[in-house]
């Protein structure tokens, strides 16, 4: 289930729009020249608009090999009902492609889980725990919230030193919902039980909506099975 995939790499604010246009473009309904005439209306630069590019490639442009048939469930998902969030389909790329990302999200989720905020210090404190006391941790934790923020996940308050959690999108078991919890899979790289998967803080912006089990189970791409304890246990099928 583990796959090459970058330590950090998510050191660029994206905005949901920009991600929504390189959407647009893997499913065949956009240009690339649209999402460059974007791009250049809002980038002071060559150089902070190709790290941009940098990002949004491999959220949907192009992908990592491993994930192309992923991102292009999701892009079929998205042609088949236009009204599926953008947001979830971006969040479940943007999980199992950078292992940061995915981090900071689950610190989010943990600490916002009980009160519904918590300090940007203590997000700050918690990744450099993880990825070291360095300028680059900050500032690429930053990026992270601050792309999140715009995705509607959380409201950043008091000049940004405290996160507060919006309301989770109810994703109501449509097929989007058993496609971000393959996203849980993938960034864990580990097997997950169908209540970790239901708890997870790493998709907290969203509730999968209806029976998580039969929402799973409708997924070929997912394998459910029962563990000498009784509890079921759902994997990447192989």
């Amino acid at each position: 289930m583990n796959s090459p995939s970058p330590q950090i790499g998510f050191d660029r604010f994206i905005q949901l729009d920009w991600a929504a246009a390189a959407l647009r473009v893997r499913a065949g309904i956009s240009t690339l020249d649209d999402l460059i005439v974007m791009l250049d209306s809002s980038h002071a630069g060559p150089a902070a608009k190709k790290k941009t590019r940098t990002v949004l490639n491999r959220l949907w442009l192009e992908p990592r090999p491993d994930l192309a048939e992923f991102a292009d469930r999701g892009v079929q998902i998205y042609r088949a009902s236009p009204d599926t969030p953008v947001s979830a389909l971006t969040w479940g790329m943007a999980l199992a492609t950078y292992p940061f990302f995915g981090k900071v999200a689950e610190i989010v989720g943990r600490l916002t889980m009980l009160q519904g905020d918590c300090t940007s210090a203590e997000v700050h404190r918690r990744m450099s725990e993880i990825f070291g006391e360095r300028e680059g941790t900050r500032r690429m934790t930053n990026m992270v919230l601050q792309s999140q923020a715009d995705w509607g996940a959380i409201e950043r308050l008091d000049g940004g030193k405290r996160i507060a959690r919006r309301k989770a999108i109810d994703l109501h078991g449509a097929p989007v919902a058993a496609w971000l919890a393959e996203a849980c899979l993938r960034s864990t790289g580990r097997a997950l039980t169908v209540a970790n998967i239901e708890s997870s803080p790493i998709i907290y912006p969203f509730n999968l909506g209806g029976s998580t089990s039969y929402i799973l189970s409708k997924s070929k791409a997912l394998e459910m099975r029962i563990d000498s304890g009784g509890v079921q246990v759902i994997s990447l099928a192989v």
